[in-house]
């Protein structure tokens, strides 16, 4: 029970690494609050919790918003008096070049992958250091660190948010919040099906992903929410501004 009693609140929670933290934590202890923009799929997260027998808020927002994101904040501490953990994971993963990107399929790119991190960190750090401390935890992804073709924006929406991890760690280490950023390579989500879906071809898309892993297969939602629930919990306590990679080798 390494989150016993903490209160962590995910953002991309309905599905993919957002849904198996969710179900990691609660089992680990924790009071979840599961921030979703598709209510389908927080209807099936709150299901799978309470069948852990976990406490969870589920909120519908969108965190690219700062209305929404005052509005999960205040649910969540109106539920559970307090946050420990924030948990920054939603994002989207747009195709394209930068000739082929529009305008506002970039915009849409930093407000979801960077500017709610912004937004959620801004209203979670007063918390934290209200009550003397706290962890964020960013998902970032592999490809701030390696290139691969046709994800421009993508890419630097993730960069982007390396940078900012660092810049919050060093910024609050006195303070006793901890920041750190995760960096998957390709796992096999809900979110990867319905792009290789969108391929002329989605099996030989699909086998081209897995030929770039050089462990020879994609990682899964699990192993991810396990190397996240290690950062956020009291194990890493010495660990703070770190980038911490779960791709398979494809980084080396």
């Amino acid at each position: 029970m390494q989150l016993r009693d903490k209160v962590a609140v995910i953002t991309g929670a309905g599905a993919g690494i957002g849904r198996a933290c969710c179900l990691l934590f609660a089992a680990e202890g924790a009071k979840v609050v599961a921030v979703d923009l598709e209510p389908a799929t927080l209807s099936s997260v709150v299901e799978d919790v309470r069948r852990i027998g976990g406490p969870i808020l589920a909120i519908q927002a969108d965190v690219s918003r700062a209305a929404d994101v005052e509005r999960v904040v205040s649910a969540a501490s109106e539920r559970f008096a307090t946050i420990h953990i924030l948990f920054n994971n939603a994002g989207i993963v747009p195709h394209g070049k930068v000739h082929e990107t529009t305008e506002g399929d970039w915009d849409r790119t930093m407000a979801v992958n960077v500017k709610s991190m912004y937004l959620m960190s801004h209203a979670v750090v007063p918390i934290f250091l209200k009550h003397g401390g706290g962890v964020i935890l960013n998902t970032s992804s592999a490809t701030a660190l390696r290139s691969v073709v046709d994800r421009a924006a993508y890419s630097a929406s993730k960069g982007a948010v390396l940078a900012l991890t660092k810049s919050m760690a060093i910024d609050y280490v006195r303070d006793g919040i901890r920041v750190n950023c995760i960096c998957p390579g390709t796992i096999d989500t809900p979110s990867l099906h319905q792009r290789l879906a969108a391929f002329a071809d989605p099996e030989e898309a699909r086998k081209q992903f897995v030929a770039r892993q050089p462990m020879g297969r994609l990682g899964t939602a699990e192993e991810v929410a396990k190397a996240a629930l290690f950062l956020v919990s009291d194990d890493a306590g010495f660990v703070t501004g770190s980038t911490f990679s779960i791709d398979g080798g494809f980084t080396v």
